[in-house]
């Protein structure tokens, strides 16, 4: 990955509607070169797709919730059961493993409060082997960004 592949990435992230010619004019190549770059790096899997960004509030889901859980065990089966029932639960928005106090952390995108204490009941509670569950309330957000910084060293 050499500089032109990273300004077409920043671009694609910044704006991933843009044109090829509109891209190729942004980083300063010819349509055709930009276009090959573009599908090699789809090919390569460093560009794994093209979404809109849709405004959570205006779309009905205006509450945010960080979830962190932590596992009675850690064996290979408690993971993988927590991770297989997570993954079917689309207001569960992501999932990370963490280091420290808690061994994940969800981020969950929810109607209201009624229907987040219905969610933990209903869906949550019922994955096996959680020991806690401790939930925080966003109240705002200082910054969203889908725009990743540029590596200090690209590979």
């Amino acid at each position: 990955m050499d500089d032109i592949d990273l300004r077409i990435i920043r671009e694609l992230q910044t704006d991933g509607r843009l044109s090829n010619q509109e891209l190729a004019d942004r980083v300063r190549l010819s349509p055709s070169p930009c276009l090959r770059r573009v599908r090699r790096l789809e090919e390569a899997g460093l560009i794994r797709g093209y979404t809109a960004m849709v405004d959570q509030v205006a779309y009905g889901l205006p509450i945010t919730v960080f979830v962190r859980i932590r596992l009675e065990r850690h064996t290979a089966e408690a993971v993988a059961v927590f991770e297989e029932h997570v993954a079917l639960i689309e207001h569960i928005q992501d999932c990370y493993l963490m280091a420290g106090s808690s061994d994940y952390l969800l981020r969950v995108v929810i109607e209201s409060l009624e229907a987040y204490e219905r969610l933990v009941r209903d869906r949550v509670h019922a994955i096996p082997g959680i020991a806690s569950i401790e939930s925080s309330f966003a109240f705002g957000s200082v910054k969203q960004s889908r725009t990743y910084p540029r590596p200090a060293h690209p590979r």
